[in-house]
């Protein structure tokens, strides 16, 4: 498995990312959050699942498998990785969605520190009904969830009123969309703005949680 890295050191703590279900993980936003994280001092690996992964290669434009083969995917991603300091698993987006459903049975067995989700899928964009938060109620990892207070996936207003567990904390960027984007206009803020405001908010928290 390949992975990109950022931020390599001996005695860093390494965040594994895994992308979205439509960007690579080299996308714009993947690699520009990799870059500040590394620069707040994580090491930062990123990994994609292979049905994005054979796009590369030619292959067509599949959506992503099911969610169970996903999950797969992420644990075999999670062996392959060296790691000599606390691990902590994440992603944008699907890829966030994908970590935190192995995250308990991982830190359960010591496997990793945490879970960082940027931009978490709360629900489909337009189908507020159809949430996808059953085990985030009662998750037991240390969690991160950096979310755009105007996410179409999951707004501020929305998120309040979900059952979350107490083990996850919440980080609103401002004004910020699905990538934490802003209308500048109307926040006074730019998207470098909020993703360094994110990777912040994750140093932070990494290093409170080691």
């Amino acid at each position: 498995m390949a992975f990109l890295i950022d931020g390599d050191g001996p005695d860093r703590p390494t965040l594994l990312l895994a992308h979205g279900a439509g960007a690579a993980m080299d996308s714009d936003f993947m690699a520009r959050m990799a870059a500040l994280l590394a620069r707040e001092g994580l090491r930062v690996a990123r990994f994609e699942f292979g049905y994005m992964a054979q796009r590369r290669t030619g292959g067509s434009k599949r959506p992503p498998p099911k969610i169970e083969l996903l999950q797969q995917e992420y644990r075999a991603a999670i062996e392959a990785l060296a790691c000599d300091g606390p691990l902590f698993i994440g992603g944008k987006s699907m890829g966030g969605r994908v970590a935190s459903l192995i995250a308990d049975d991982l830190f359960k067995a010591g496997r990793i520190a945490g879970l960082v989700c940027l931009g978490y899928p709360f629900h489909p964009t337009g189908k507020p009904e159809r949430l996808r938060t059953e085990h985030l109620a009662a998750l037991r990892t240390p969690a991160l969830i950096c979310q755009g207070t105007r996410d179409p996936f999951g707004t501020r207003e929305e998120v309040a009123g979900y059952a979350l567990s107490e083990s996850i904390a919440l980080d609103w960027l401002d004004d910020g969309n699905h990538d934490l984007k802003p209308r500048k206009s109307v926040s006074g803020q730019s998207h470098e703005d909020n993703l360094a405001r994110a990777a912040a908010a994750v140093s932070d928290w990494v290093a409170r949680t080691v």
